[in-house]
């Protein structure tokens, strides 16, 4: 009986210390845990993005405001009717600088 119990005793010590120690234990599903929490985490973020660029392509899409938008912000563009007008700092002028025409403007300038 003696044994028996010491045997039964021995085997529950190992299968706890290989469930508290081990590689394949309660360490590795705590690690997993922390990298599911962090892969769900960045894919909320992703998909507000996704919502996002979704909203933008259809406003691209759908909406002239969004185009003529973004033509004049990333573009530069002006419409034809418009007059172009730059305002600069007199004090973050260089002197020996020369006024410069934008190139959408050059052709406009020269007769």
């Amino acid at each position: 009986m003696k044994v028996a119990l010491a045997s039964l005793v021995a085997a529950f010590v190992l299968l706890q210390l290989r469930l508290w120690v081990s590689d394949e234990g309660l360490r590795e599903v705590w690690h997993l845990r922390q990298a599911v929490e962090n892969q769900v985490a960045e894919n909320k973020v992703l998909a507000e993005r996704n919502l996002q660029m979704k909203a933008e392509v259809n406003d691209l899409k759908h909406g002239f405001t969004a185009l003529e938008e973004r033509a004049r912000n990333d573009l530069g563009m002006i419409e034809a009717s418009e007059t172009f007008y730059q305002v600069v700092d007199a004090s973050s002028r260089l002197p020996a600088a020369e006024p410069t025409v934008p190139d959408s403007l050059q052709a406009r300038a020269q007769p």
